[in-house]
């Protein structure tokens, strides 16, 4: 205990020492985060060098080990982390497929070479990772994908189409799935593969949404060279590679549900609504709503530490991620319905960005997608029912 004590004094003096003005406090708007990359993009001078700052101590991905450039912390001096990181209000320093989904399927299933070429930089924020998964005809039956890999010797050429693709148009590099073995049943002949986004042949299209924004894109591969030294894991056992990223991808989309990086429900409903008498939000409906979903959001961040803690000893169920991420996106979304409720007509805003928060009916139509993107509720509810509940015919 009083070695941890010693890294809490430690970190917090660390902290506000380092983490800038700019990246405190609720993310003013989406352009705020920061995703890293070759082509990395800031608002403000702080965020960089909040990224840079972190990502040179490892705290980016805290308790990776250190030789790959992560923090080298043990499960409790991350909580630590964690929690000092919460009290000042700081900002991601780096959102990151390749911290959140890729590193650990590398530090599982990677080559050494792998692990050494890639981790570092995703530490420091210096690659941008898309996910080339899902494909017309493969949503919910992943496995099903039809993008194949054609053998050339030291190299595959590719060739298909991924849907449904986040941030391809601004990905550096792709962790992808392709069939390397057509004859084989479809849960085996699959492979994972790496490979950068400036290949030739391959091109993005972003796909605008309901809330007008173009965070998902159709991806095309023509005759696009991938080498096999970017082969992650075993030849056509790719399936393998892939469950075990999903499981991190679902767990990271539940934990949206947890981190709220706008104004908090609350400060936005005083804004709009102001007080009573006694000083509370005058609208005791909303204000029990509100209430609640914190009291929710507080029992869900706790949950994912022990969930957190379950992983790291080795004794968590596989399907708990699906809980995480059927939950989380439901809490997510209840928060954005909240955060409308709250604004009033401030809230229906469309074409400005006005309001300190940014917009929130923009917001409230991405949550939609919540329940969609990374596996649909029905299947997480399915995976539930079957795995974790075991009930009969499920």
């Amino acid at each position: 205990m009083s070695d941890l004590e010693g890294f809490r004094a430690e970190t917090r003096a660390w902290l506000e020492a380092n983490c800038p003005p700019e990246a405190r406090g609720p993310m003013g708007s989406e352009a705020d985060m920061i995703w890293g990359g070759r082509d990395a993009v800031f608002a403000t001078p702080g965020h960089k060098l909040w990224l840079e700052r972190m990502g040179e101590r490892g705290w980016t991905a805290p308790e990776w080990p250190r030789e790959y450039g992560g923090g080298g912390l043990s499960r409790e001096e991350a909580k630590v982390l964690a929690s000092e990181l919460r009290r000042i209000k700081a900002q991601p320093a780096l959102n990151s497929f390749g911290v959140w989904m890729l590193g650990p399927a590398l530090l599982g299933f990677g080559t050494e070479e792998q692990k050494k070429r890639f981790l570092p930089e995703i530490v420091r924020g210096e690659i941008r990772w898309c996910q080339g998964y899902s494909e017309p005809g493969a949503g919910s039956d992943l496995a099903s994908i039809q993008t194949r890999a054609e053998d050339r010797g030291d190299h595959w050429i590719v060739n298909g189409q991924k849907i449904w693709t986040s941030y391809a148009d601004k990905a550096d590099w792709i962790f992808c799935l392709v069939r390397t073995d057509p004859e084989a049943p479809k849960h085996l002949g699959i492979s994972f593969v790496l490979f950068d986004m400036r290949t030739p042949g391959v091109t993005t299209r972003p796909i605008t949404l309901i809330s007008g924004k173009s965070p998902f894109c159709e991806t095309f591969f023509d005759d696009v060279r991938v080498e096999k030294e970017n082969l992650v894991g075993t030849l056509n056992r790719g399936w393998d590679v892939a469950k075990y990223l999903l499981a991190h991808e679902r767990t990271m989309i539940g934990a949206m549900g947890e981190v709220a990086g706008g104004r908090p429900v609350g400060q936005v409903a005083l804004d709009a609504i102001g007080t009573d008498e006694a000083g509370r939000l005058d609208e005791p409906m909303l204000r029990a709503r509100i209430a609640e979903l914190e009291i929710d959001q507080a029992a869900f961040r706790l949950a994912m530490e022990r969930v957190g803690d379950q992983v790291k000893a080795k004794q968590a169920h596989p399907a708990i991620a699906s809980m995480l991420k059927y939950y989380g996106s439901e809490l997510n979304k209840r928060r954005h319905e909240l955060l409308m409720a709250a604004g009033g007509a401030d809230a229906l805003e469309w074409e400005s960005e006005r309001s300190r928060g940014g917009s929130a009916a923009r917001d409230w139509l991405r949550t939609k997608a919540n329940s969609i993107e990374g596996g649909t509720s029905e299947i997480q509810l399915n995976i539930i029912a079957k795995h974790l509940l075991q009930l009969p015919g499920a």
